[in-house]
């Protein structure tokens, strides 16, 4: 294949995720408007400066960013669009890339990782997964071919998340010069859990991420489960090329706070205050509808808080804000619904003319969420399982008047701010109403105390440092 850019223009770093820095809508005059995202990646490259020679590869998404795609006959997108990042969008058939997102990537192993299956009636592994498999093959192998093209002799690539788990071994026999890291967003499953999929799959994903030279993840047990896993089906050997690392991403407090007092979340802030009412105390969670988030056990351990301590009734609100995820997936739906409908339930069980205990907002608004954050005198974090759960790390840094965490164990924020949290179970329902009941009853004073603390743990590793100690780290690999 032919490259875009002549070889001195060539990247010395180059990011590889599923999702890129800036996304495309077609307006009705035919036009292109250009959005730019935000987050930890971003702020991580950005921090890295112009003069890196840095290329982004990602995957068109939609009508919008297949079209910028074409107009940019498939090359670099324009630098007005992307903040000045240099961005390559890869114009995978939709088809093709549907099958392996929402066939593979978001149906398998986000379900694996996560351990989510109903196992008495799924996984089923048929012909139709193996035709989606070979789909993620695909996207995979696109990805692969499109950074070694843009990659300079020895540069450092950095490939994200479980959407491209074969990127690394591919790459690596396109361009065995490079520096290729793997970076896992999610958990990882333990082998037992892991050897769910298919042998040959199983040991495909792996040796995958083993084409890179380090593999890294954002805690410890997510690293351990990883190298159980390549012990068990690829054998005790299969680690000795790939160096294995931990670098869990904090909140960026400079953004939160400086954007947390901007007008709009002060305007917010008057709308909340109104839904909550005067002197009650405020429980606020902000989660995406996915089904490892834990909304409906949260709901309905704030329901039996209101039962076994009816002292907390007409004193208390819980701001609900469950933004749907994944709606082209009917199990997100439903559990979409569910969310809805016990928070309904609560509200008709309890409510009275002058209070509803849950006020549940489900069109995704981050200014509301902002302001959310600064109201809260309970935050409650209780996910099944997750790879590190930044908002247990970002309620506490805007947080106004100090603000008690009720964490999971089960989110890799645990590791570093379970210390000062109130620790739960997540699928014990009385044991997260107590959870619940001692967070708000805590004594302002040691809110507060707790609230520094869990804020200095949480931006401990700001995004920018996060990306570029994996960088670091990587091309340390290289002197060592």
């Amino acid at each position: 294949m032919a490259s875009t850019q002549g070889a001195a223009e060539k990247a010395r770093v180059l990011v590889a995720s599923n999702r890129g820095p800036v996304s495309y809508a077609r307006e009705e005059d035919g036009s292109l408007r250009a959005r730019r995202g935000g987050g930890g990646l971003v702020s991580g490259l950005s921090a890295i400066g112009a003069e890196a020679d840095s290329v982004w590869v990602c995957a068109a998404l939609g009508d919008g960013d297949r079209e910028a795609v074409r107009r940019a006959a498939g090359g670099l997108l324009p630098a007005e669009d992307t903040g000045g990042q240099r961005v390559r969008m890869l114009d995978i058939d939709a088809e093709v890339h549907s099958d392996a997102y929402n066939g593979i990537a978001n149906s398998v192993l986000w379900f694996v990782h996560h351990m989510l299956y109903q196992t008495p009636v799924e996984p089923v592994f048929d012909t139709e997964f193996r035709r989606q498999w070979a789909s993620y093959e695909a996207c995979n192998r696109a990805f692969a071919e499109a950074l070694a093209e843009e990659a300079a002799d020895g540069a450092a690539v950095l490939v994200q998340d479980y959407h491209l788990c074969l990127v690394p071994g591919m790459l690596r026999e396109l361009r065995p010069d490079l520096l290729i890291g793997h970076f896992s967003h999610t958990p990882w499953a333990p082998p037992d859990y892991f050897r769910l999929l298919p042998d040959d799959i199983a040991a495909a994903l792996l040796n995958g991420i083993l084409g890179a030279d380090r593999a890294a993840f954002l805690t410890a047990r997510w690293a351990d489960a990883f190298a159980s896993c390549c012990a068990a089906v690829l054998g005790p050997d299969s680690l000795t090329g790939t160096a294995i690392g931990v670098h869990g991403l904090g909140a960026d407090a400079d953004f939160l706070r400086e954007r947390a007092h901007a007008p709009d979340v002060e305007e917010r802030m008057t709308v909340l205050r109104a839904e909550i009412g005067e002197g009650r105390k405020a429980v606020v969670r902000v989660d995406r509808t996915e089904l490892s988030k834990n909304i409906v056990r949260g709901l309905l351990a704030y329901r039996r808080l209101l039962d076994t301590h009816p002292e907390w009734r007409e004193q208390v609100v819980q701001l609900a804000f469950a933004y749907p995820s994944r709606q082209d997936l009917a199990v997100y739906r439903d559990y979409t619904a569910a969310v809805q409908r016990v928070a309904e339930e609560i509200n008709s069980a309890y409510g009275t003319p002058g209070w509803t205990p849950v006020v549940l907002h489900v069109k995704d608004d981050f200014a509301r969420s902002l302001a959310a954050y600064r109201l809260a005198d309970v935050a409650l974090v209780n996910p099944i399982r997750d790879g590190m759960n930044l908002v247990a790390k970002e309620v506490p840094v805007v947080s106004d008047q100090g603000c008690a965490l009720v964490l999971s164990r089960e989110a890799g924020a645990y590791e570093e701010l379970g210390a000062d949290a109130i620790v739960v179970n997540p699928y014990d329902i009385e044991g997260t109403a107590q959870a619940l009941h001692t967070a708000l009853s805590m004594p302002a004073g040691e809110r507060a105390e707790r609230t520094k603390r869990l804020a200095a743990a949480a931006t401990a590793l700001p995004p920018a440092r996060w990306f570029l100690d994996q960088l670091r780290a990587l091309e340390e690999l290289q002197s060592s």
